[in-house]
């Protein structure tokens, strides 16, 4: 690694500390640094200031830059498997399964705990994924990535009708419980469903870490991959488990967010160039910048209340997609 692209990895870090900083100090209320500190070093459970750092803040700023971290490894991987610029993790209809999976727990056995979504979106975005692979033959061919984004885009609008359908016929109350976490937001999580993230955080970006030099080939195309000797669908089938327990885990803990698993591999690939065993690594530093501005901004923006993360992300994601999307069409014409 060159001095220069340590500095801007040391560099984002720091940035991302800063940003969890203010996203203790931001909300409702302003809390002001020798508060929090007191509040983490000293807590006093009779000062409402601290309640609130140590009980709303300190959960949601963890799962913002956790769930970040996970979208954005998630999305360099499908980049990099895919070659395609456009690809994301709900491309595999992870998003999709997840929110399948939320709707049944709440229709069939009534949860009412986000503790309780969890699980049942991490399971639904799983199975959701190995049903894409399986139809994508990723595990036998490894080597078409249109099979296995089309597989993925046709379950997704499967699944989404039938979400649509139970969640249309439901009660009030279910309808209401789904409409705060498909809107993509942090609040209201406790340190349980981030104690649930964090170590599928761990865990997925170990196995990106060990998949980063041959994504490195993959890149180049499967044709060169295979003679630069990666077995390529060994490859394809441990990736798309990786981008799985990634994108499934964040998608469960804080419902459905778009857009930062597109922008953040981008950004690094900018600041880090081509090799993965730095992108992935960057992605996951600027995906969870991304994620906690959008959180700290929906807090600014309409206080006393506040605008979910996942809606600001989308408002501030949208143009660079435009952006994108023309600059790739200008390219191919």
């Amino acid at each position: 690694m060159t001095r220069g692209r340590r500095f801007w990895l040391a560099f984002g870090l720091a940035v991302l500390l800063l940003v969890m900083a203010a996203s203790l100090a931001v909300g409702s209320r302003h809390i002001p640094l020798p508060v929090i500190l007191d509040a983490l070093r000293q807590p006093d459970p009779r000062n409402d200031l601290h309640l609130i750092v140590r009980e709303l803040r300190v959960p949601r700023t963890l799962l913002a830059a956790l769930a970040g971290a996970a979208l954005g490894m998630a999305g360099a991987m499908m980049q990099a498997l895919t070659r395609n610029p456009l690809a994301e993790p709900g491309l595999l209809g992870i998003n999709a399964g997840a929110a399948m999976a939320v709707v049944l727990g709440i229709a069939l056995f009534e949860l009412s705990d986000i503790a309780g979504y969890v699980w049942f979106g991490f399971a639904g975005a799983g199975l959701a994924g190995a049903v894409v692979v399986l139809l994508g033959r990723a595990h036998d061919t490894g080597s078409d990535p249109i099979r296995l984004v089309l597989a993925g885009a046709g379950l997704s609008v499967v699944l989404g009708a039938l979400t649509g359908i139970l969640v249309l016929n439901a009660p009030l109350e279910l309808f209401d419980a789904l409409r705060k976490w498909t809107a993509g937001s942090m609040e209201g999580r406790g340190l349980d469903v981030a104690a649930v993230l964090a170590p599928a955080v761990l865990a997925g970006g170990l196995l990106a870490a060990g998949l980063a030099g041959n994504l490195n080939a993959i890149a180049l195309g499967q044709d060169l991959g295979r003679t630069l000797g990666v077995r390529t669908g060994r490859v394809w089938v441990l990736s798309c488990l990786t981008v799985m327990l990634l994108a499934g885990a964040a998608t469960a803990a804080v419902g459905p967010v778009g857009f930062v698993g597109l922008l953040a591999p981008h950004a690094a690939r900018i600041i880090c160039g081509p090799d993965h065993r730095l992108i992935l690594p960057a992605s996951g530093l600027i995906a969870a910048f991304l994620l906690l501005t959008a959180d700290i901004m929906g807090r600014v923006l309409a206080r006393p209340e506040e605008i979910a993360a996942g809606i600001v992300a989308a408002i501030l994601g949208g143009p660079f997609f435009i952006i994108l999307v023309r600059r790739f069409r200008l390219v191919g014409s």
